[in-house]
């Protein structure tokens, strides 16, 4: 992947939730003057429409196929200016996909996967894209400055200014017009779309940190009441591990979080392991959640039986949130996290050999009362 693909990975991300929005929201809808916002699957400025004021959206699509007296600022799985539509003032997008088919009068910048400007198609202004593909058929009046994978400028594309790129792929047609200088800059930094700029009143706010915190923690407590549920057995004797032989624990999960992934890169390295590989990765991402959890519940069981309590769901909340709360530790949260993932994956790993009974002597008594009923 090129610095010009990563730029839009978590921008892409961010789209697929957007795209799965229900709402469709109409020029109507907005109401006019001003500068309004909008959210939802679809958001449409119907042909024959006018929506006077500065358009900010955020939804799956954005599409603009009437007039908007304005600028538009969106961020969207895709952003359409379709043939009959036309934007008065400035187009700033951040998407997936930005096609323009008509006309936009002011500067057009955009961060994208892909962008076309078709033919028949004007920009006012200048245009800035930083994208993966960029292509070029239409007209734009001013400068062009485009950082891409690849950049194709088309026969019937007419730039007024100056074309400054960057790009691993170029064509650039003989019948395409470029009045100014045509130049190859290799440390070409092309502006971010300046989408809901600081007037704007569509401004989503920074989620708080402790907002992400509880997200976590409860989905910890969901993942964790899952496995408790599923495999009660495995439960016992994972814990009684990580309560009786918790170095040991702790060990044998540091060698299965260095030793896998050598092992799945040793794979990735053999044409017939390459799937192999890949599955791999997934799965191992995933038990290291899951593993993480399973510590989680080993400390939670461990504090419990500092009170002589033994239950295994008030274990598990009880470590979810004692884990929780030392991890918002600087420094020493991450130490702690790292350890209980480690603690949870060696249990993990002695449990399913057998190492974690209580008939085992290795293990000892059981522990807590999710180690044994």
């Amino acid at each position: 992947m090129s610095r010009h693909s990563h730029r839009v990975v978590l921008l892409l991300v961010a789209l697929v939730v957007l795209g799965g929005l229900p709402t469709v929201a109409t020029a109507q809808q907005f109401g006019p003057g001003g500068s309004d916002g909008a959210v939802g699957g679809v958001v449409r400025i119907d042909a024959g429409e006018t929506y006077d004021g500065n358009l900010d959206a955020a939804a799956g699509s954005v599409v603009v196929a009437g007039t908007v007296e304005g600028d538009v600022s969106a961020a969207a799985g895709s952003v359409v200016v379709t043939d009959s539509g036309r934007v008065t003032g400035s187009l700033d997008a951040a998407a997936g996909s930005v096609v323009v088919e008509g006309v936009v009068e002011g500067d057009v910048t955009v961060g994208a996967a892909a962008l076309e400007l078709r033919e028949g198609s004007r920009v006012g202004g200048d245009l800035e894209a930083g994208a993966a593909d960029v292509r070029l058929d239409g007209a734009v009046e001013g400068d062009v400055t485009a950082g891409a994978d690849t950049l194709v400028v088309g026969p019937s594309a007419s730039i007024g200014g100056s074309l400054t790129y960057d790009a691993e792929t170029v064509s650039i047609a003989d019948d395409a017009a470029v009045s100014g200088a045509i130049v190859r800059d290799e440390s070409l930094s092309v502006a971010e779309p300046e989408v809901f700029g600081a007037a704007g009143s569509l401004s989503l706010p920074p989620i708080p940190a402790w907002v992400g915190a509880i997200y976590a923690g409860l989905v910890n407590l969901l993942l964790g009441a899952v496995l408790l549920a599923a495999a009660p057995d495995f439960a016992r004797r994972l814990v009684a591990a990580g309560t009786t032989a918790t170095l040991r624990s702790a060990g044998v999960g540091l060698l299965a979080f260095v030793g896998i992934p050598i092992l799945l890169l040793l794979l990735l390295a053999t044409i017939v392991g390459i799937p192999l590989s890949l599955a791999g990765l997934v799965v191992f991402a995933l038990l290291l959640w899951v593993t993480t959890v399973y510590g989680m519940i080993v400390v939670g069981t461990m504090l419990l039986s500092l009170l002589d309590t033994e239950n295994r769901w008030l274990a598990l909340v009880v470590g979810v949130v004692a884990v929780s709360v030392l991890g918002a530790i600087p420094v020493v949260g991450g130490l702690v996290q790292f350890a209980v993932l480690l603690v949870g994956f060696g249990a993990f790993v002695l449990a399913l050999r057998g190492r974690g009974d209580s008939s085992d002597g290795d293990s000892g008594p059981a522990v807590g009362g999710v180690a044994a009923e």
